[in-house]
């Protein structure tokens, strides 16, 4: 082997990945089993905390493929009306924190929510209260199946459309044919879709910390924050890593069996025939109304009731123009502690945005644009913390945070960002360099440029774009991050999410939904000027 920069740079690569990714999950086994306090995950709470989060993620990841699949069919197969702009509307949960609209949903259908006040007047007794299992699964599922839509909506265009149209030559009407010939085609995207959405609401905190806790409905996630914060265990590392390893293998079963099935999936092009649009008939005004109904419900109004919290002086007051003000947000913004907040976040976030972009740039460049043996291995570790539920991943730097001297630091929850999110840019590059031929720097290479030089002009100025563009998504995501950043806050290193979150736990309502309708707007205006960036 002949070493050169772009040997150096492989090491480097591989160096960044050990140290960043693999030297925590390690630390978590370690940990785990040097304490054997496997038999406490049969015992007591954690075995309580660890039914509910397989039944919460379990129906949440059931609900929202079904209502995914449902989705893909009505607005990417069928004459529904208006079908763009409600898909635009239905992908809006997926761009608000989920802990966001936990607080936006309390505001509608908690105890003193115009709900349940209208119920009450009207019938004597609440519709419903959000707070419990079934409110955390409701949260879970709404802010998940947008995820399980784009998986099914993209499997659904790549299956040929001439399919469609022999079983209906056959004799098959288009309902029929729809479910005896494209979705059993979908079994491997449904797999693929309940797989991510299982292993996301796994360890979700914010929405069972808001919403599960007040009724006694715990979950891993916040178990695990309940031992790091309280001390109420002996060696509470060790108890968590115990945790954290059996979400971990409870995710590796999950991305394995998706893995598998999707090996053995067939290759489908899109077809030769322009697919038709099935005709809704005369269901086609009842279904447009059920689905515009239900799609400004689970999105618009969340929205709106957050907004008429952030301006109320406080909650249960009527929503009328006397009582609107700017009190909220006036006390959210001018507090010491959100100023502090937010400059963490935008410091964390940038941070972690940069380096992620830089070094999936660069970890995607090696493993499509050289050949090696090494680049299944290392494409592997640079995506394996997206499949890994971010508790976990908060738990593993918590352990090695001693020995860095990272402890209490900033710095430890941007290391836990970079680990969490390099997959996305990694991801984002892949993409745009598979689908370049390499004869690219072969001629480089023989007009007389290294193997550096055509990596540099080639390459990575291709890859450039889509690494900025995962960057920025990165940025996004971290800025209103929770999971990770609630079990590594301290003093003075709190973020934007992790006051909102303290700020609802102490009852400061109108003041926590005044800062989340600031960060959703922020990021909702964000992700537009990305996507619109993208489609330029």
């Amino acid at each position: 082997m002949r070493w050169d920069g772009i040997s150096w740079l492989r090491v480097a690569a591989w160096l960044f990945c050990a140290g960043v990714i693999a030297t925590p999950l390690s630390a978590i086994a370690v940990q785990a089993f040097s304490g054997n306090h496997l038999p406490l995950l049969l015992q007591g709470d954690v075995l309580e905390a660890g039914l509910n989060s397989l039944i919460s993620a379990g129906l949440s990841a059931t609900g929202a493929v079904a209502i995914g699949t449902a989705l893909a069919l009505l607005l990417d197969r069928t004459d529904l009306p208006g079908a763009r702009i409600l898909r635009l509307f239905m992908l809006t949960p997926l761009l608000v924190p989920p802990f966001v609209g936990a607080i936006a949903w309390l505001s509608i259908a908690g105890p003193a929510g115009p709900v349940n006040r209208f119920w009450s007047d009207t019938f004597g007794a609440p519709l419903w209260n959000i707070y419990g299992g079934d409110g955390v699964v409701f949260l879970l599922i709404v802010h998940s199946y947008p995820i399980a839509y784009l998986i099914i909506g993209a499997a659904l265009r790549r299956v040929p459309s001439d399919l469609e149209q022999l079983a209906r030559i056959g004799g098959a009407g288009a309902w029929t044919a729809v479910r005896h010939v494209t979705i059993p085609l979908l079994k491997p995207a449904l797999l693929s879709a309940f797989t991510l959405t299982l292993v996301s609401n796994l360890a979700d905190f914010g929405i069972p910390s808001i919403i599960g806790l007040p009724e006694r409905f715990v979950t891993l996630s916040t178990l695990v924050y309940r031992y790091i914060q309280s001390g109420t265990v002996d060696a509470p590392l060790e108890v968590v890593s115990t945790i954290g390893l059996l979400l971990l293998v409870l995710a590796a079963i999950a991305v394995i069996a998706d893995t598998l099935v999707s090996r053995r999936k067939l290759e489908l092009d899109g077809g030769a025939t322009v697919a038709v649009p099935l005709q809704l008939g005369r269901a086609k005004p009842a279904i447009a109304l059920i689905t515009w109904t239900t799609g400004l419900a689970l999105t618009a109004l969340p929205i709106f009731a957050l907004a008429t919290q952030a301006l109320l002086p406080a909650p249960g007051v009527p929503l009328t123009w006397e009582n609107l003000t700017l009190d909220s947000f006036r006390r959210a913004l001018g507090s010491p502690s959100t100023a502090t907040g937010a400059i963490n976040s935008i410091v964390l976030s940038v941070g972690a945005g940069i380096i992620c972009a830089i070094v999936g740039l660069t970890i995607g460049t090696l493993i499509t644009r050289l050949r090696s043996r090494d680049n299944a291995i290392l494409n592997g570790l640079a995506l394996l913390p997206q499949a890994i539920p971010g508790l976990v991943l908060a738990v593993g730097w918590l352990i090695i945070a001693p020995q860095l001297g990272l402890f209490n630091t900033p710095w430890l929850i941007l290391c836990a960002y970079v680990m969490a999110f390099l997959a996305m840019v990694v991801q984002s590059v892949n993409a745009p360099l598979r689908s370049t031929p390499l004869a690219l720097e072969e001629a480089a290479r023989l007009a007389g440029a290294s193997r550096a030089r055509a990596l540099v002009d080639i390459s990575w100025r291709l890859a450039a774009p889509a690494a900025i563009t995962g960057g920025v998504l990165v940025m996004l995501t971290a800025v209103r991050e929770l999971t990770i950043s609630v079990l590594l806050v301290a003093p003075g290193t709190q973020t934007i999410g992790v006051l909102i979150f303290n700020l609802q736990q102490a009852g400061a309502y109108n003041a926590a939904s005044a800062l989340s309708l600031i960060i959703t707007v922020i990021g909702l205006a964000g992700l537009g000027l990305t996507a619109r960036s993208i489609r330029a």
